[in-house]
């Protein structure tokens, strides 16, 4: 693996050697507008695997996307090896619908930590709730950033990101009561500890996700992808644009139903992704949203 390779896969040019919040911001938001958070491996009859030298060749030379196991472990080792103190956590993600946090711990993230402050960084949580610059490791302080507000809370040891999201326009009337659109101007996202960890914390995880049927990433296909200016969606055969603070503190939502012909197109000229098998779309009935 080579972090030359890396670089050119994000678009990479500037400082290999400052180790400031200026370069992990510039290599967070280079990685979030190149490499897309998809499900897409299952969706294809393949595993998603969380080996580094298999996730390097996905996405590096494949020039694929992944889920937060794959890339954010991606992200681990690039800001390893240009030398940031990086450490991984575990998260366990807020499900709306039991109105609790998972059981389990299916979310990797990343603490970094530079001239004694600490920061989280995370690169895979997709869609709107994807934050575009580290989050500063404090409690209780609001951290606007484009997509939304950012709020770290701690209890007793344990951590909660949330949001406060702007209204939403939606510019297909016949989308307004979508399940994909997020109702709730206050959403919880994700809670963690700073215990470190390591990918073999996430192997049987990995392995549940991509196969029961209780789990979203098994009943619906995937894919998003940071732009300057918002975010490109796909679940199923629905494509969205969420175009952020378009004006008067709202954002610009624009559904279109795609058919089935019309999936591989999208995801070569919107996602940068060619994929090697078959995709079969599917939008299963557990919530999701975009």
């Amino acid at each position: 693996m080579d972090i030359e390779e890396y670089f050119e896969r994000i678009g990479y040019k500037n400082s290999r050697n400052k180790l400031d919040l200026e370069t992990l911001t510039d290599i967070l938001q280079h990685q979030i507008r190149a490499v897309p958070f998809e499900n897409l491996n299952i969706h294809c009859g393949e595993s998603m695997e969380l080996d580094l030298e298999t996730v390097f060749d996905q996405v590096v030379r494949r020039k694929r996307g992944g889920w937060c196991l794959q890339v954010n472990h991606l992200l681990y080792w690039a800001l390893t090896t240009m030398g940031f103190q990086t450490t991984m956590l575990g998260g366990y993600v807020y499900i709306t619908q039991v109105n609790k946090y998972s059981n389990g711990m299916i979310h990797l993230l990343l603490q970094v930590t530079i001239s004694g402050k600490n920061y989280i960084v995370d690169s895979a949580y997709g869609f709107s709730y994807q934050m575009w610059q580290p989050l500063e490791l404090i409690s209780g302080k609001d951290q606007p950033q484009i997509p939304c507000i950012f709020r770290l809370t701690e209890e007793k040891g344990t951590w909660y990101l949330d949001q406060i999201r702007r209204e939403q326009h939606i510019a297909n009337q016949e989308f307004l009561n979508s399940d994909l659109l997020e109702k709730n101007k206050y959403q919880k996202i994700y809670s963690f500890t700073l215990e470190p960890r390591t990918i073999e914390d996430f192997e049987s995880m990995n392995a549940y996700l991509q196969t029961s049927p209780a789990s979203v990433f098994t009943s619906t296909s995937l894919c998003s992808l940071q732009t300057l200016e918002g975010v490109h969606c796909l679940v199923g055969l629905t494509l969205t644009y969420r175009r952020f603070n378009y004006k008067d503190n709202t954002d610009l939502v624009e559904f279109k139903t795609l058919n089935e012909e019309e999936v591989e197109e999208v995801l070569k000229t919107i996602f940068n992704i060619s994929l090697e098998g078959k995709v079969v779309p599917k939008h299963g009935d557990q919530s999701f949203t975009i």
